[in-house]
C-alpha cells in the first residue's frame, strides 16, 4: 500500500512519471494528478489525470531511480553496477562501504541486495542530495557520509571505488576488507586504471581488470542492427584479498 511521502512510478500509453504520493497536484502534458489519491493505493492500481488520460501505479525499482532520480552527475550505468555485483559475489550476508557516492544510484542498487552499505562522498551538497535519493528509495540500510573513505573504518566484505583513485585509496581499502573479501572500482580512463591495477598487484591475491562494453540492438521496418551510441563505458578492476 502506497504511503504519504513515498516515491512511485506512473506509467501511461507513452509517458512516465516519477511522483511524490501526498499532497497536491502533479502537473503533467496529459493533465493534473491528484497526489493524495496515490495514498492507500496499491502497485498496479491505476488512476486518471483530470483529462481522463490513464496512469498505472508501480513501486519503483533501482533501475527506476537510475533513470529518474536527480543527479550531481553522470552515475555508474546499470550494466557496470551489475558486473561489479556480479564479479564480487555481493549478497545479502554483505557489509559493502561504497565510496565516490554522487547521486547514490550505485549504493541504492547495493542497498536493494546486501545487508547494509556505508557510502562515503567528500563533496556535501553531493552528500545530500544522494540521502534524499536514497531515503525516496526506503533503504534503511544505506548510511551516507559527507567524508572521504580515507577516514573509514571498520571491516567489510566489499569495497566498491568510483572516485579518481590513488594508491592511498586502494592501500586503505585493502586494510578494510575483511580475508577474502573484494575491492571493486571503476575507472574511466585508462590511466586512473593503471593506477588501481598498479597498486593493487602486491597487495591482492587475485587481481583483474575488465572494459565495460555493451551494444543494444535497435529494430525498425528497415531491419535490426547494433545502435550506433558509444559502447564503451569504463573499466572495471576487480581484486580479491
Amino acid at each position: 500500500m502506497i504511503e504519504t511521502g513515498e516515491q512511485i512510478l506512473l506509467v501511461g500509453e507513452d509517458r512516465e512519471y516519477f511522483v511524490t504520493a501526498g499532497e497536491g497536484q502533479f502537473s503533467t502534458d496529459r493533465g493534473m494528478i491528484d497526489r493524495g489519491a496515490l495514498v492507500g493505493m496499491s502497485p498496479g492500481d491505476g488512476i486518471r489525470t483530470h483529462l481522463g488520460a490513464p496512469f498505472t501505479v508501480l513501486c519503483p525499482r533501482s533501475t527506476d531511480f537510475f533513470v529518474h532520480a536527480k543527479r550531481s552527475g553522470a552515475p555508474m550505468l546499470p550494466k557496470d553496477i551489475g558486473t561489479v555485483i556480479a564479479y564480487t559475489g555481493m549478497n545479502r550476508d554483505d557489509t559493502v562501504l561504497d565510496a565516490g557516492t554522487g547521486s547514490g544510484v550505485a549504493a541504492i542498487y547495493f542497498g536493494k541486495i546486501v545487508r547494509a552499505v556505508k557510502t562515503y562522498e567528500v563533496r556535501p551538497e553531493f552528500a545530500r542530495l544522494a540521502e534524499k535519493n536514497i531515503r525516496a528509495a526506503r533503504l534503511d540500510n544505506v548510511d551516507v557520509i559527507a567524508a572521504d573513505m580515507l577516514t573509514a573504518t571498520g571491516a567489510f566484505d566489499v569495497v566498491h571505488l568510483d572516485l579518481t583513485i590513488t594508491p592511498a585509496h586502494v592501500e586503505h581499502a585493502f586494510s578494510l576488507l575483511s580475508p577474502g573479501g573484494y575491492l571493486a572500482t571503476y575507472t574511466p580512463f585508462l590511466e586512473h586504471t593503471f593506477v588501481a591495477l598498479d597498486a593493487a598487484t602486491p597487495l591482492f591475491r587475485d587481481v583483474h581488470c575488465y572494459e565495460c562494453m555493451e551494444r543494444e540492438l535497435t529494430r525498425s521496418a528497415r531491419g535490426t542492427r547494433p545502435s550506433t551510441r558509444v559502447a564503451h563505458s569504463g573499466y572495471i578492476t576487480i581484486a580479491r584479498k
